[in-house]
Parts: structure tokens; C-alpha cells; sequence
């Protein structure tokens, strides 16, 4: 099977992600896109983190439904920071004849040099890069030509969406509609339980 690896913090998951792992399917003609909310990310921390457990299952609410995408814990279960390498090694063995693409936005893509163990990587996955606006595709070009492999790259058009977890999490602190913005079912979770401080629904 041809799976896509999407990771992040999904802090929350918008439809931003969903328009991401959507289009990496259909360009890439994958089986399956797998989200895997991170535990620990090495880089920065989880503003605002509700809980992991709460990510995990936004996660799962954004996706309810479709078949085309799937949601693992795996980061979440393992002890220590969020390293892409190991969660790689770990689903390789877990199912060695998949064929594993790990989706990146060109601006994450163009720091694939300083990644913990970059070479591994590329040696685990292809990487897919939705090209975006504001990170030329030349740097990405010149950060996968420091890596071997970095030649297997795919590159896949993304529509622009003008949305982050950053403005939803403002939006539910205020108060204000985040419908539209993420799946119904995220926004109910949200709510329900009051979290980035979104006033509790009664």
C-alpha cells in the first residue's frame, strides 16, 4: 500500500490539514493518509496543549467518515520527543511492503537538512512537498540536494487556505464561530470541553 504520512500537532486539525492530506492522495495515488498528532514535537512546544489526548481525538472527529484517512497514536505512545525518524523506522517494520511519503509544506521541507537523522528519512520515505507560497521552490531544491535521496522528492499543488490552528484557537478563546474554519465535529469537542479557553457550550 502507498501510505501518506502527515504529522503535526494538530493543535487543532482544520480544514486546512484535511485540504492537505486530500490533495496528497489524489496527486500522489495513495491508498491511505495516516495523521499521526506528535507527543512531544523536538522543535517547538504545543501552544495552548489541551492534552494530547484531546489532539488525538480531534484528530479522529476531523476525519470520521472518510476512508481515505486514518489517525494513529503512535508518536503519542512513545516516551521522549516527537522525532520523525523513529516514527518512520517504526511503521516500516510494522508493515515493511508499504511505501511510505511523508507530506511537508515547502516551508518545513526547506529545514529537511537540520532534521534529526535527515538521510534516514529519505531512506524510510519519499518526500511529498505541497508547494506554497512565500518559500521558493529553488530553497526546498537546494535543502534536498544536501540530503541523499533527496532527489525521490514529489512536489504536489495545494489551493492557498488562509487558515492555522493559531486563529482557530483564537477565534474559540473569543468566543467566536470556528464552524467552517474546522470539521463540526472539532468545533463540538472544542466547546464541549472548553478548550484554548472557548467558553464551555451549555
Amino acid at each position: 500500500m502507498r501510505i501518506g504520512i502527515l504529522g503535526g500537532t494538530f493543535n487543532p486539525p482544520h480544514l486546512g490539514h484535511l485540504v492537505l492530506a486530500q490533495e496528497a492522495y489524489r496527486e500522489l495515488d495513495l491508498d491511505q493518509v495516516l495523521l499521526i498528532p506528535a507527543g512531544i514535537p523536538p522543535h517547538k512546544p504545543v501552544d495552548g496543549e489541551p492534552g494530547p489526548e484531546h489532539r488525538l481525538e480531534l484528530c479522529r472527529l476531523a476525519v470520521a467518515g472518510d476512508e481515505r484517512f486514518a489517525v494513529s497514536d503512535l508518536e503519542l505512545r512513545r516516551d521522549g520527543p516527537s522525532y520523525t525518524v523513529d516514527t518512520l523506522i517504526e511503521l516500516s517494520t510494522q508493515a515493511p511492503t508499504n511505501e511510505l511519503f511523508l507530506i511537508l509544506g515547502a516551508d518545513i521541507a526547506a529545514g529537511l537538512p537540520q532534521w534529526r537523522d535527515p538521510e534516514r528519512v529519505l531512506e524510510f520515505a519519499t518526500v511529498a512537498i505541497a508547494k506554497r507560497r512565500g518559500t521558493p521552490r529553488e530553497s526546498v531544491q537546494r535543502a534536498l540536494d544536501q540530503v541523499p535521496g533527496g532527489d525521490r522528492a514529489r512536489f504536489f499543488q495545494m489551493p492557498r487556505i488562509g487558515i492555522s490552528s493559531t486563529m482557530v484557537r483564537r477565534r474559540a478563546r473569543a468566543g467566536q464561530p470556528i464552524r467552517y474554519f474546522v470539521p463540526d465535529g472539532v468545533a463540538g469537542h472544542i466547546f464541549a470541553h472548553g478548550l484554548y479557553g472557548a467558553p464551555r457550550a451549555a
